[in-house]
């Protein structure tokens, strides 16, 4: 039996069973890719000269595809959402895919923030373990603004890719 560490899976049993296949998949083939996001305090690999690991690319992209539009470009927040470069000094792996995964609400008589759920949107899920990897490099100050220079796509990970996204 295999394992997804970091209780993965008990957040996804929200989600419908064929994308829930689907993302398994994608985090045990992502075991073997490149770093876990869940089992090392630097999900990340950034060289001397600054090219990440194309697990962490492959986040700055999916970032930017669907987080940035409230979050601010690099992970620095707007009037709408927080700073994930901020918040990602103190959340945990957990925590974050727990937010991920089933949203989050923030209601007072002075703010009303929400948090849309992205438990059943692929292009967040199959990557998720990426765009944490990102971020977190991020908040540790080790990754600066912009694209980064990134190591070429590993064929493992287009293959996981493929079964998740389909």
């Amino acid at each position: 039996m295999i394992m997804i560490p970091g209780g993965f899976e008990r957040y996804l049993r929200r989600v419908d069973a064929a994308l829930f296949a689907a993302v398994a998949a994608t985090a045990i083939s992502a075991a073997t890719v490149g770093p876990s996001a869940h089992a090392e305090d630097k999900p990340y690999k950034i060289e001397k000269d600054g090219t990440v690991d194309w697990s962490t690319f492959s986040g700055y992209r999916r970032y930017h595809s669907e987080c940035h539009v409230c979050h601010g470009p690099d992970a620095l927040g707007s009037s709408f959402a927080p700073a994930l470069a901020n918040s990602l000094k103190t959340m945990t792996y957990d925590q974050f895919i727990d937010v991920v995964v089933n949203g989050r609400k923030n209601v007072s008589a002075s703010s009303d923030k929400v948090m849309p759920s992205f438990g059943t949107n692929r292009n967040v899920m199959c990557f998720i373990n990426d765009i944490y990897a990102y971020l977190k490099a991020r908040a540790d100050g080790v990754l600066p603004r912009g694209r980064p220079k990134h190591e070429p796509k590993p064929k493992a990970a287009q293959e996981a890719e493929d079964a998740c996204m389909g």
